[in-house]
């Protein structure tokens, strides 16, 4: 019988998840486009339920969420050193366009330069809300996490 990778979660695992989700400012957003993966960098702001991303229809990850609303977002900052020692978060997330009027001043509350271009036609906020993760806490420090465990 092969011994299971990942610990049993705990606390320390839910709030250094949490930390992450709270300090996350930017992504790796992996979508499927005609079956292909395809990750690309997107902007964060995270909110009480979730993470907000701006994006355009010139992005082929628009299209892709609109027809499949499920995505992986991997968020973590890679330190001095190894990058694979520091702290990472990956995510199965559902996107949700919203309504851009109304999220527009939480978004650039973390994302201020993004003020020249919220207003254009052709962007779009979308929440992205945590179904479940893996987080890698470093070295031997894995941890599945189900949505509950992800709530900020």
């Amino acid at each position: 019988m092969e011994k299971d990778p990942f610990r049993p979660t705990d606390n320390d695992a839910r709030h250094l998840a949490q930390d992450l989700l709270r300090s996350a400012r930017h992504g790796a957003l992996g979508v499927l486009i005609d079956g292909e993966p395809f990750v690309s960098r997107v902007a964060l702001a995270p909110t009480e339920t979730g993470l907000l991303t701006l994006i355009s229809d010139l992005a082929p990850h628009t299209d892709a969420l609109r027809q499949h609303p499920r995505a992986s977002l991997m968020i973590g900052e890679p330190g001095k050193g190894d990058p694979l020692a520091h702290a990472r978060l990956t995510l199965t997330v559902s996107a949700d366009f919203r309504d851009k009027a109304k999220q527009a001043e939480a978004y650039l509350a973390h994302q201020p330069k993004a003020r020249l271009y919220i207003d254009f036609a052709d962007f779009h906020l979308v929440r992205l809300e945590p179904l479940y993760g893996l987080l890698n806490g470093g070295f031997g420090k894995a941890y599945r996490l189900t949505g509950m465990d992800l709530t900020v």
